[in-house]
């Protein structure tokens, strides 16, 4: 075999290894087919997932940021564009659900102002590849936090996941935890990543998971699993953007 025709397939294989949620074109993946009729797709009825199952208000600049990302025409540099404004809405709710304390602060004209600053003791976690598609979101808006790393390998035939590695800070357990991971669809990957943070002690109650798009199947897989974890996503559909991680990252 000619050297370059082996280098490429060795970065090929590679690439599948670092990335479970990539779903190549020529591929069926069963993890992603959907669970309705296409014709039914546009009629959707509300999902209930609970209370700490919550989603985006849909607005229309929201929907706009969805429908962007979703269309296959859309190119790698309106799709970056969008997903990233994606990306900042859901890490901002998702720093709202963070603890604040209470403060005071003299504004320039010598007035007090009662407001409110973050606690202490709070992380961030990507699952690696697409999640660090979120890291720079999270980063603007809280320069100074910690972000760890899970990699989580999937089989292709079981969809079975498997950690292949994990770096986290070692106060994990005494820190809230913003998981970030864009696409789920069955769920699978995010559960072992939660798994892997309760086996370092971290409590179910301080994880926070930021999700983009998300399907039934996986948000009744995690609610069920992990009662206590807040979910947050933009959208709960049959059918989640498998592309997400091979357009962001340029390698579809």
């Amino acid at each position: 075999m000619p050297e370059h025709h082996e280098e490429d397939r060795q970065k090929t294989v590679c690439l599948q290894t670092m990335e479970p949620d990539v779903i190549h074109s020529n591929k069926t993946s069963e993890d992603c087919k959907p669970l309705f009729k296409e014709n039914e797709l546009n009629e959707l009825e509300e999902y209930n997932f609970g209370p700490n199952f919550i989603k985006l208000r849909p607005t229309d600049g929201v929907r706009e940021l969805q429908t962007v990302i979703r269309d296959k025409n859309t190119p790698r540099t309106d799709f970056i564009f969008y997903a990233d404004r994606l990306i900042r809405l859901i890490v901002e709710e998702g720093l709202n659900k963070l603890p604040y304390r209470k403060c005071s602060v003299t504004t320039p004209t010598g007035q007090v102002y009662n407001g409110l600053r973050y606690e202490k003791g709070n992380c961030g976690v990507s699952i690696v590849r697409s999640g660090e598609a979120m890291e720079q979101g999270l980063r603007d808006c809280c320069r100074s936090l910690r972000i760890g790393k899970i990699l989580i390998q999937s089989d292709e035939d079981t969809h079975d996941a498997k950690v292949v590695y994990a770096n986290l800070p070692k106060d994990i357990n005494q820190r809230k935890v913003l998981l970030m991971y864009p696409i789920m669809c069955t769920g699978n990957t995010v559960a072992k990543a939660v798994k892997i943070l309760q086996q370092n002690n971290v409590n179910e109650s301080n994880i926070i998971l930021l999700n983009l798009f998300c399907t039934p199947q996986a948000a009744n897989q995690l609610v069920t699993e992990f009662p206590g974890m807040t979910i947050l996503t933009s959208e709960v559909h049959p059918v989640a953007p498998s592309h997400f991680g091979q357009k962001y990252f340029g390698t579809d």
